[in-house]
């Protein structure tokens, strides 16, 4: 019997533990023992829908991109093809707060990269200026590579100027992360657009020639293009598919492994209630700083450089209200903030809006984002604090005066890691020091990418990783299966 226990009951730990079963299944690996364990008192992590009086809320995440394709096939594996919801439109408007107003994004606008001239120049939301140095982009000479990380701020002024980085790609693309973009690396946050630069010299002649080998394809959609896609009846129903695929594996909740100990070729885990257990492969799929203080008794280097991989808060609060209280069009999914413009909000989405059977026919719902690298401090207001906070925020760029029906605020405290300069190389090392210990492994939103696609692409990649040294070479030959 092998014996593996994952620490962590987020989406990087279930969906650690569905691949564990199934790759065994596939390799015909036989007499594998999975442990899950949990320290809170429900499995999903930052994934929590609820419903409240006809409205579907979510807690954390609320979509993943389609163009990343791992959380899609995960789903169709789990049986939930039939469940994936697009947006209720292709490309839905969004709107940016710039000069005490809300203003259309520029139509072909990927990301950050204007792909079509006119929307630009005719936009409000741009200085003609701006939009000059934003054309000016394709004379822009690329930078050398050998010159290593670059923060995202400096790769926007750069390429496409100041303008372009305060109201377009700080508010879209590191709210993402709940990042500071002079901070925030480029090459581990937005690779692509370093690929971009580097093989085409220009983000956007770029761009422009991946959407016409995309159409020539016959591809449909253009790279870069963000699909938003969700579940019918919320991403909780991601949670409970893997659920129900994992019966056979051990769950334990409210138990929070205390440190680890390598014995022989195994370790030994011990818990807050005074229990131990043994295991052939520990997969630590916890936030960084967490399984920093579980691994300090297996190895101080790699417990350090852990702690260097920095995490900020955020907070989402729903606001349910009655649709004839709403004097504002909703002709949108909804509107982000710069940082330059001092609100107190990042972003709101139009959730029922932007995806079908989110509130009843009578009433709309809006979820505001709060906290993250800027404005920290706000998630840690009390109810009535916050609520009046984005009531506020709400009435001063919407004209929303009504009372809500509905409030519900979840709070993440260090939740989103910080993608920060030499990202990659800290991660390069971090895992060089894990690897000296065999069967440790670490997974999770820490280290490839922040996204539900990301974490379910790792997670597989670890539970291969774990069947081929617990199986050797009949993991490997099998692989393919």
């Amino acid at each position: 019997m092998k014996k593996v226990v994952i620490i962590g009951g987020g989406i990087a730990g279930l969906a650690t533990a569905y691949h564990l079963l199934e790759g065994a299944r596939k390799r015909g690996c036989a007499g594998l023992e999975v442990t899950l364990i949990e320290k809170g008192g429900r499995v999903g992590g930052n994934i929590r829908t609820e419903r409240i009086g006809g409205f579907l809320i979510e807690g954390g995440p609320d979509c993943f991109l389609s163009e990343k394709p791992w959380a899609m096939q995960l789903c169709k594996r789990l049986g939930l093809a039939p469940r994936l919801l697009p947006t209720s439109r292709p490309r839905g408007k969004t709107f940016v707060f710039s000069g005490s107003r809300l203003h259309l994004l520029p139509e072909g606008v990927i990301l950050m990269v204007p792909t079509r001239m006119l929307p630009l120049l005719t936009s409000s939301l741009i200085s003609l200026p701006g939009k000059i140095r934003m054309a000016l982009e394709v004379f822009v000479p690329r930078r050398d590579p050998s010159k290593g990380d670059e923060s995202l701020g400096d790769f926007v002024r750069r390429r496409l100027g100041r303008e372009a980085l305060d109201k377009i790609a700080e508010p879209l693309v590191a709210g993402v992360h709940a990042g500071d973009p002079e901070t925030m690396s480029i090459r581990s946050s937005f690779p692509r657009f370093v690929e971009l630069e580097e093989r085409y010299g220009s983000l956007i002649r770029g761009m422009l020639a991946r959407m016409r080998a995309m159409k020539a394809g016959g591809g449909g959609k253009a790279p870069g293009v963000t699909m938003f896609m969700t579940l019918k009846g919320g991403l909780g129903e991601l949670i409970e598919a893997i659920l129900e695929k994992i019966k056979d594996v051990s769950i334990r909740t409210n138990t929070r492994v205390v440190s680890i100990r390598e014995k022989g070729r195994g370790y030994t885990l011990l818990m807050d209630d005074g229990s131990s257990m043994e295991a052939d492969s520990v997969v630590v799929a916890t936030p960084a700083y967490v399984a920093a203080e579980i691994l300090d008794g297996v190895d101080r280097r790699l417990s350090e450089r852990l702690l260097t991989i920095p995490y900020t808060s955020t907070a989402t609060v729903s606001l349910g209200y009655k649709k004839k209280d709403i004097a504002h069009p909703l002709d949108g999914f909804g509107f982000v903030v710069p940082g330059i413009e001092k609100r107190r909000i990042m972003a709101a989405t139009w959730s029922s809006v932007k995806w079908e059977g989110r509130a009843p026919e009578d009433s709309v719902l809006i979820r505001c984002f709060v906290g993250g690298a800027r404005n920290e401090d706000l998630v840690f207001l009390d109810d009535s604090g916050m609520t009046e906070m984005v009531r506020q925020e709400l009435r001063d760029i919407m004209g929303i005066e009504a009372e809500p029906v509905l409030v519900r605020i979840f709070r993440w405290r260090k939740a989103m890691p910080q993608y920060t300069i030499g990202h990659a190389e800290r991660v390069k090392e971090i895992e060089g020091m894990a690897s000296s210990h065999p069967g440790l492994y670490l997974t999770g939103s820490a280290y490839h990418g922040i996204g539900i696609s990301d974490t379910a692409r790792e997670a597989e990649e670890t539970a291969g990783r774990v069947l081929s040294y617990l199986y050797g070479d009949k993991a490997v030959a099998s692989s393919g299966s």
